[in-house]
């Protein structure tokens, strides 16, 4: 007995010192405050996930899974300190929450029970993703964290970037050993007011700075989209996807069809659109979309109670911005995935509403699932 127990021991000392080496941030580079806010760095694990999470945006810094060989890599775009987020001219999104409405409101502007409200304008004549600061600009309130799942807190004060209603919003990440980053949202108001927060992760499934997304082999469960005009609103329409740069009913890389010329593709050099999910239930938790990498294996899948899905395809990064390691980001240097209602929802009746009233809870799950083929 005394024997195999030392035989037991030594498999398991051997197990864990070959275990692969993660270069983790320190937690150091994100110590500091903002508007009198303390903000830090917390690491979550679990399964084969690493992940790193700031209360400054609620932002995903790193996300670190292996290859099919085991190797590590951090597989989403992000800065390598909080003063780079805070002081970068260049992409602001970078892993944050955002909202309180993600995505387009056309002219900055919506009307609701009569009165219009009059929003920040910050992305061409919209308001993006909830305006200068949003969600994405903001310290959260950290309730809890632990090793595997950390909770957050805003309240978004009526009036703030002209929203209507004082918006209490939770938010929650965890890991699981199933190898499943989860984000779920709840909100409430007092006031009625247009919700839909949503994830903005920027993967890069070779890890960061490594490549772009063209060879990722794309599969979105959705055989309709929103066109949109020259700024990026939704005419109103859910066009078929058949025949079309839009359809990864059959999986397929994004290379294949990123250089279209369709019309819709010149518009931003590439995707920034909204898929409508062929939903089988109204709010069940169902598979979205998948994204592969081919060469090393990685593999994301994404499951969502939301009706639709915003693809970036990393177009037209600003010159000279990069990301943790300090490669310049090129063309299609990584693919944003967020389940979300559709873009201008709130100037669309025929789209589904995200409205939410007093009385009421907005709730949100998104499941990001990593694995290797």
């Amino acid at each position: 007995m005394k024997k195999a127990f030392i035989l037991l021991s030594s498999l398991v000392a051997l197990s864990c010192s070959t275990r692969p080496e993660v270069a983790l941030l320190p937690a150091a580079n994100f110590e500091g405050t903002i508007d009198g806010h303390a903000v830090s760095l917390y690491t979550l694990k679990a399964g084969d996930i690493f992940l790193q999470v700031t209360n400054y945006g609620g932002r995903v810094v790193s996300t670190f899974v292996p290859d099919r060989d085991g190797t590590y890599e951090d597989i989403v775009v992000g800065r390598a300190t909080l003063k780079d987020y805070v002081e970068t001219e260049g992409e602001k999104y970078l892993g944050a929450c955002v909202g309180p409405v993600a995505n387009q409101i056309s002219g900055g502007r919506f009307t609701l029970d009569g009165e219009t409200y009059e929003l920040p304008v910050n992305w061409k004549a919209n308001c993006l993703h909830g305006g200068v600061d949003g969600l994405c600009g903001v310290v959260w309130d950290v309730v809890s964290a632990c090793d595997t799942s950390i909770a957050l807190h805003y309240l978004h004060k009526d009036g703030q970037e002209s929203f209507p209603g004082n918006l209490d919003i939770t938010m929650t990440y965890s890991v699981n050993e199933d190898n499943e980053f989860t984000v779920r949202y709840k909100a409430t108001t007092d006031k009625k007011t247009p919700v839909n927060i949503s994830h903005h992760p920027f993967f890069c499934l070779a890890g960061e700075g490594n490549g772009t997304c063209e060879k990722d082999i794309l599969w979105i469960n959705a055989s309709r989209y929103t066109p949109i005009d020259s700024l990026n609103i939704p005419y109103g329409e859910l066009a078929d996807v058949t025949g079309t740069p839009f359809d990864f009913r059959t999986p397929h890389a994004v290379g294949d069809s990123i250089g279209s010329k369709h019309p819709q593709m010149l518009n931003e050099n590439g995707y920034d659109h909204n898929w409508v999910i062929d939903r089988k239930t109204e709010k069940g938790i169902e598979p979205i979309c998948s994204l592969y990498d081919p060469d090393n294996g990685r593999m994301v899948e994404v499951f969502s109670d939301q009706p639709g899905l915003q693809l970036w395809s990393g177009n037209n990064p600003v010159p000279g911005d990069h990301g943790k390691n300090g490669v310049e980001f090129v063309n299609h240097y990584s693919i944003a995935l967020e389940t979300q209602h559709f873009p201008d929802s709130p100037n669309h009746p025929e789209f589904p509403s995200v409205t939410l009233s007093p009385g009421e809870t907005y709730t949100h799950t998104c499941v990001y699932r990593f694995s290797v083929k």
